[in-house]
């Protein structure tokens, strides 16, 4: 069990298969409960139709899905409603002008099935554009950088920075150094919280999250 306080930044780490995607997944309703309750400002999901709840969610994952589209129109699905301006300065806050004007037709370009003709990077753009056009309160973020470039991963970090500011956060991550400034970390474990507490609470009572730390320092330290 654990809470996100409205307005906190929560971080979920542990090794892969841990149980970490899965608490993301319940957290947004995608995955049903089998024991065991959500809870949304004290009304149990479950009680909720899929529709009613997504409304409060913005979603950035390592798999985007796009359609076969335009620019526009990928963009457009965080909010049907909104204007081509508020589009494109959803565009801008996520970094993608500068790739979206090299197109032959920018916004209007069509950019192939799930995106075929974008990079990874590009694609996680327009994912986090959406996520800006939602203007959600609530922020579900998984491991979206972790085969990004380093070029890309930094524009991505500066996007997501400015679509957190002010929002509930939930976010998944191996790279231990952007995560330490969290309100909260889950420590999982084969499915299970091992700990849970801020990072330097863990690391004085959790093996786990000290492995990590200590592992993820020596990869950012190792050069070819």
């Amino acid at each position: 069990t654990f809470t996100v306080k409205s307005g906190s930044k929560t971080a979920l780490v542990g090794s892969s298969g841990s149980g970490k995607s899965t608490v993301l997944k319940l957290a947004a309703g995608f995955y049903k409960a089998s024991s065991g309750n959500v809870f949304l400002g004290g009304t149990d999901i479950s009680k909720v139709d899929d529709e009613s709840l997504l409304q409060y969610y913005s979603i950035v994952f390592q798999d985007v899905l796009l359609f076969d589209g335009t620019i526009m129109d990928n963009i457009r699905l965080g909010n049907k409603n909104a204007t081509d301006e508020q589009v494109k300065e959803a565009a801008r806050l996520a970094n993608c002008e500068e790739f979206i004007e090299k197109l032959p037709e920018k916004y209007n370009t069509l950019i192939g099935e799930n995106g075929s003709k974008l990079s990874g990077g590009e694609r996680q753009r327009i994912s986090i554009a959406r996520a800006f056009l939602k203007n959600a309160p609530i922020i579900l973020l998984d491991e979206i950088s972790a085969s990004l470039d380093v070029e890309n991963e930094m524009k991505i970090q500066e996007s997501l920075n400015k679509l957190i500011k002010n929002k509930t956060v939930l976010v998944i991550s191996h790279r231990m150094k952007s995560i330490e400034n969290a309100n909260k970390i889950i420590v999982m474990e084969n499915g299970k919280i091992e700990s849970q507490g801020n990072h330097n609470e863990l690391l004085e009572k959790s093996k786990v999250y000290n492995t990590m730390v200590k592992n993820s320092s020596l990869a950012e330290n190792y050069s070819y």
